[in-house]
């Protein structure tokens, strides 16, 4: 690759401002600049007077190795091979077909048919090699005999698969096959000099194990094609226990694309990585090769046939996985990445997944095993003595005794709650739940039984119908079922302290029902209010992340009943007060000037600016983009980034810049562009909401995804703004009525225990004579 010389490098940032300045003054190729100076500027009527700059011609400079940069003005429409020509042609190179332009910024991305559009007036470019010849030039050199060479050129390949027109020139050339071999052999064949050379082996496998992750993110080459003796070598990598930080990582990373791209890899890879090999890097302090391990784990869960999961998470249970990440991931003296916390929910939620199924079957009412977890309900409640079953009369005694008791549980049907069991969800699961609250915690189950069970006033909360209602919530609460979202980071803490997590989740919740219905003093007719309530208490407390079970009973303990009525209140901001005729023409006259207020804070927000994510297939590897509007909101300023900014990013180090007017639409959702392609993030929902893109000019588009809900509302408020249409996001409604609210209030405080009439007093008659009026002077 060539180096602009240390004069060029210094000169840079002049050369940049010239280019831009030259793109202000605009101008056509071939056209003079008539300056006011120029006699004939008058009579031409252009004194002090630019012309404006063609829309296809771009001016750029171009840098060459020892040679001061040139600016240049790029027409557009011409071919990109004759532009390179006249490139050639001014610093006298021949065989321009050896040439291409690139960026000279630290991407170094070469310029294409497909993605010259990008380029923006001020541009610095860099005159190299073709990507075909720098292709044939590295696949030659990573084959040298000479180790420093060949470590140098390895370094090179590392750095250029980055961009996807030299990547598939070198893979043109059968470039991944080759780093595949010397991956399987070039091990074998440097063994004896590893130990003399341990550093120079470790960056050559490091080097290369980067290129093939790069050359593969590109999705040009099917990950099926691989040999058993070269996931025989990755595998290898991770088994060893002491092994160089960066070689595991990528060995990592080259697992889980096997795994999550190919149903034949899963396979292979399962059979060479065991649980017990990926736990030892969990128990290691680089959080980064924890994130990883936990992927890889997280793929081979995801993979695995529907009867092979179960028996996967009774390995985990017994290799203790869980509290090994309790106490090496979660309690460590360290803050939680965005993507070790994706890693953690995603486990959460595969393992919360192994549910479905029990949630999914309904009970067999002819199936003893399972009519026998009813009978043992009855029995740990009133412990029964079983009776001879001799006689007729014996029998019919012992259906009405059961009867009676079936109806004391809570269950819907009494002679056969069976039945009750029928319903998915939550069908067997809420039965579980019952069984593991009955014996695991026998002293509050039976508390709750007979208590309920001796009230006489209808105000008995019953245990069956409870449990099962409250199953079917807990599931929904905690989408048991559903995928793991592409972007969600929500792990709560309290799930990992526990093997039977979600059973005790159900015993905490089981026992708040019970006593919120006591608190409400509610009846049977009331039970879809009781479970309202608790879903808010549940809700509430699991917002706060509990660290533990523990913690997460005390926070309910705090939300009770009164205290959720007194939330409400606060929330509900006395709405009713506010629904008088005067009220709401007060709130009519003043919702403009709210509005107005809303849109000038979503457009400051914009001039702030946001940084984006660019979602790839592999997370870890993100790449940063930013956009903001500039103060007189008239263009919006964006580029890439080499990762996420602390604060804001000023305006001159983003180089790309879309006028507000050239902007035609903005559309979001399953609408935007880059939501319509095969396969874009598997159409995940989370993202489908979270996606917005920019309509300008013909077919082009700039497409983003929000890092979250709130700054989904702010970006798309602020365009529409921009574009004057209304903006129409949740967060403009809950502004809108929280802005309202307060200023009414303030308004209103002179009025405090004051009745405001519906209609205004009637304007008394005119005095039959004006006597009473003096005049003061």
């Amino acid at each position: 690759m060539h180096h602009v010389s240390p004069a060029s490098r210094r000169e840079e940032e002049e050369v940049r401002a010239a280019a831009a300045g030259g793109a202000a003054a605009g101008g056509a190729p071939g056209c003079r600049h008539v300056r006011p100076s120029d006699p004939g500027a008058a009579s031409l009527g252009l004194a002090g007077v630019r012309m404006p700059p063609p829309a296809d011609i771009v001016k750029v400079a171009i840098e060459w190795p020892g040679a001061y940069p040139k600016l240049m003005e790029i027409d557009q429409k011409k071919p990109l091979s004759a532009i390179i020509k006249e490139v050639c042609d001014g610093w006298s190179l021949a065989n321009h077909e050896y040439f291409a332009l690139q960026h000279a910024d630290s991407s170094n991305f070469y310029i294409t048919e497909k993605n010259r559009n990008e380029i923006k007036n001020g541009t610095i470019l860099r005159l190299t090699t073709s990507p075909a010849q720098n292709a044939q030039q590295l696949h030659e050199r990573i084959q040298s005999s000479s180790m420093d060479a060949k470590l140098e050129a390895l370094k090179d390949l590392a750095s250029l698969s980055r961009d996807v027109t030299f990547a598939q020139e070198f893979i043109n050339l059968d470039g991944i096959s080759l780093l595949t071999q010397m991956v399987e052999s070039g091990t074998e064949r440097y063994q004896k000099l590893q130990k003399i050379m341990k550093p120079c082996f470790g960056d050559m496998l490091s080097f290369t194990l980067t290129a093939f992750v790069e050359l593969m993110d590109h999705g040009i080459v099917s990950w099926d094609t691989f040999s058993v003796a070269f996931i025989k070598k990755i595998a290898s990598f991770v088994n060893k226990s002491a092994m160089d930080i960066s070689i595991l990582q990528r060995s990592l990373a080259i697992l889980e694309s096997m795994v999550l791209n190919s149903h034949d890899l899963y396979q292979k890879v399962a059979q060479e990585i065991t649980i017990g090999q990926l736990i030892p890097h969990l128990q290691g302090t680089d959080q980064e090769i924890q994130t990883y391990t936990i992927a890889v784990i997280n793929a081979l869960f995801l993979k695995a046939p529907d009867e092979r999961r179960q028996e996967m998470a009774n390995i985990l249970a017994q290799k203790q996985l869980r509290s090994i990440i309790l106490t090496h991931v979660i309690r460590a003296q360290r803050a939680i990445n965005n993507e070790m916390a994706h890693q953690l929910y995603v486990l959460q939620v595969l393992t919360f997944n192994l549910l479905e199924d029990r949630m999914m079957t309904k009970m067999d009412p002819q199936d003893q095993a399972q009519r026998d977890i009813i009978f043992e309900l009855r029995r740990i409640a009133f412990d029964a003595e079983s009776e001879p079953n001799n006689s007729s009369g014996s029998m019919e005694k012992r259906k009405s005794m059961y009867t009676r008791d079936y109806k004391k549980l809570g269950f819907i049907n009494h002679v056969n709650p069976a039945m009750d069991f029928t319903q998915t969800p939550p069908g067997m699961l809420a039965l579980d739940n019952m069984l593991y609250f009955a014996k695991h915690h026998q002293d509050a189950y039976i508390r709750i039984v007979l208590e309920n069970s001796s009230r006489e006033d209808k105000h008995e909360c019953p245990f069956g119908r409870s449990s099962i209602e409250l199953t079917k919530m807990l599931c929904e609460i905690l989408k048991v079922g559903e995928l793991p979202s592409e972007t969600c980071n929500d792990f709560h803490p309290m799930f990992f302290t526990h093997d039977r997590s979600f059973e005790e989740f159900f015993c905490i919740c089981i026992q708040l029902l019970n006593k919120t219905w006591k608190e409400m003093r509610a009846t049977s007719e009331d039970f879809n209010k009781v479970m309202q309530v608790v879903k808010e208490q549940v809700m509430r407390a699991l917002t706060t992340k509990p660290s533990s079970l523990d913690q997460f009973k005390c926070k309910l303990q705090n939300l009770s009943y009164t205290e959720i009525l007194k939330i409400r209140q606060s929330e509900r901001m006395n709405q009713e007060d506010f629904q008088s005729r005067p009220i709401l023409e007060l709130k009519e006259k003043i919702q403009p000037e709210i509005l107005e207020l809303i849109k000038q804070q979503r457009l400051n927000r914009l001039v702030e600016g946001t940084c984006f994510r660019k979602l790839n297939s592999r997370r870890r590897q993100d790449k940063f983009w930013y956009c903001r509007l500039s103060p007189n909101h008239k263009v919006l300023h964006y580029g890439d980034l080499e990762e996420s900014p602390q604060g804001e990013v000023p305006h001159d180090s983003l180089q790309d810049k879309l006028p507000v007017a050239d902007i035609k639409a903005v559309v979001t959702g399953k609408d935007c562009p880059h939501m319509k392609e095969k396969g874009a993030l598997k159409q995940n929902k989370e993202v489908l909401e979270l996606a917005f893109s920019i309509l300008y000019d013909s077919n082009c588009q700039l497409n983003f995804i929000a890092p979250d809900k709130h700054e989904y509302c702010i970006w798309t408020d602020g365009l529409n703004a921009l574009l004057g249409k209304d903006m129409m996001s949740e967060l403009t409604r809950n502004d809108l009525d929280t802005l309202l609210s307060m200023e009414i209030k303030l308004r209103l405080l002179d009025l405090e225990n004051i009745q405001i009439p519906d209609a205004p007093p009637p304007i008394p008659k005119e005095p039959s004579n004006y006597d009473f009026v003096y005049d003061c002077n």
